[in-house]
């Protein structure tokens, strides 16, 4: 009965977050898995001691830090910047495609993915009306270059800031080996939508400078970087991620320019909690379902080798997004002989199978809400006839390399 009840419980969860939304119903992912996680602690599934043993605070902590961190950015007007920068220099529209992939995937390699989405897309999407060009390859660019360019460091997305906190990989090490592979992924990217662009990119046209109209607060942003710089500089050196993080989100909050009230309405309350819902769904189905048996069984398959685990990631990060995808792969993961390997390889798959569709990650979400709400349609196949080769080239590569 125990089995029975955690697997129900774990399924109905993991459906909502598949889909997105309960049917008939306003429950969203986050209530879903609060529901989820209530309810292994009331079917006796876990203990409430358990249940709070089972979140991961330091994931959370890590989390919280770098959305102040980067709402602080925000503020100051230094995405604003970075893209007037590229629009003003641009003389080519395979320039402004590169800029664009550059300052994307380069942000997202060291801040959180979806809010650089989210501060990016009415930016890029502004330039390419000034200067009379097809916004949606840019836009695609925009979102898969985020994808792509935070597969190199743990703070690059929530699921890299899992996986951190659960392997214990030092930040350098994890760059070292990822960042090569991000790299390469961005060059992939760029060379797919100029091809499939072809009348866009393949052209003589000269590309005239623009302004950009950027609000911001140089003592604001001046503060914002230095912090930025010395929480990149200590991740680096080997201090603790989450501490670093943190420490460095509360000291911004000291300032006379912003009410904390701003940074407080840019944190994402909701993925906090679908987080602490999940952890406990998934400690439950760990205790319950996920027993040494099981993962022996499931060691069989051949998780120890990087292509096998690629795929596994994939596809499960397809059917119900990367978070959910890590967790539930994580009980399989950590006993195995070379779990550093492995952690690695669930990172790279979990954060590159979310450029294979729309829906594959939120990143690419945001940029295709915000692009309608800019009167820009991107349409699902539109997306995915460059999301799908690119998915299966970075996988390829990334498989590869780390093999």
């Amino acid at each position: 009965m125990p089995t029975m009840l955690a697997s129900l419980i774990f399924i109905a969860t993991y459906a909502v977050i598949a889909i997105g939304r309960l049917p008939g119903a306003r429950l969203d992912r986050a209530g879903a898995a609060l529901i989820g996680a209530s309810l292994m602690v009331a079917s006796g599934t876990l203990t409430l001691e358990e249940a709070y043993r089972a979140i991961d605070l330091d994931t959370l902590t890590l989390l919280l830090g770098m959305m102040i961190v980067v709402a602080n950015l925000r503020f100051a007007g230094f995405f604003g910047l970075a893209a007037a920068f590229i629009a003003q220099r641009a003389r080519h529209p395979l320039l402004l495609l590169g800029g664009v992939i550059v300052v994307s995937g380069g942000l997202s390699a060291f801040l959180v993915n979806d809010t650089v989405c989210l501060v990016l897309t009415p930016l890029v999407a502004q330039a390419a009306r000034a200067l009379d060009r097809n916004p949606v390859p840019y836009l695609l660019a925009v979102a898969m270059a985020a994808n792509i360019g935070s597969t190199a460091t743990i703070t690059g997305n929530p699921q890299n800031i899992m996986i951190g906190s659960f392997s214990h990989i030092p930040y350098g090490v994890f760059a070292a080996q990822l960042a090569p592979v991000a790299a390469a992924g961005l060059v992939i990217a760029a060379l797919i939508l100029a091809f499939a662009y072809r009348t866009e990119f393949l052209t003589r046209a000269r590309l005239a400078p623009i302004e950009l109209r950027v609000r911001r607060n140089r003592a604001l942003l001046l503060k914002a970087l230095l912090a930025t710089a010395a929480m990149v500089a200590l991740f680096c050196l080997g201090q603790p991620p989450a501490k670093v993080a943190i420490v460095a989100g509360a000291l911004l909050l000291l300032t006379r320019r912003v009410k904390p009230e701003r940074v407080y309405a840019e944190i994402d309350w909701s993925l906090l909690l679908l987080f602490a819902g999940l952890f406990i769904v998934i400690a439950g189905m760990e205790k319950a379902v996920f027993t040494p048996e099981l993962r022996a069984e499931a060691g069989r398959i051949g998780l120890e080798r990087p292509p096998v685990l690629t795929v596994v990631a994939a596809v499960l990060s397809n059917l119900v997004s990367n978070v959910p995808a890590v967790l539930v792969l994580k009980p399989f993961v950590a006993p195995l002989a070379d779990a550093q390997r492995a952690w690695l390889t669930l990172a790279m798959a979990a954060t590159l199978a979310g450029n294979f569709t729309i829906l594959g990650s939120v990143a690419n979400l945001i940029v295709v809400q915000h692009a309608r709400r800019h009167g820009i349609a991107i349409g699902f196949w539109s997306y995915f006839r460059i999301g799908a080769p690119l998915t299966i080239l970075t996988l390829a590569l990334g498989a590869w390399w780390l093999s």
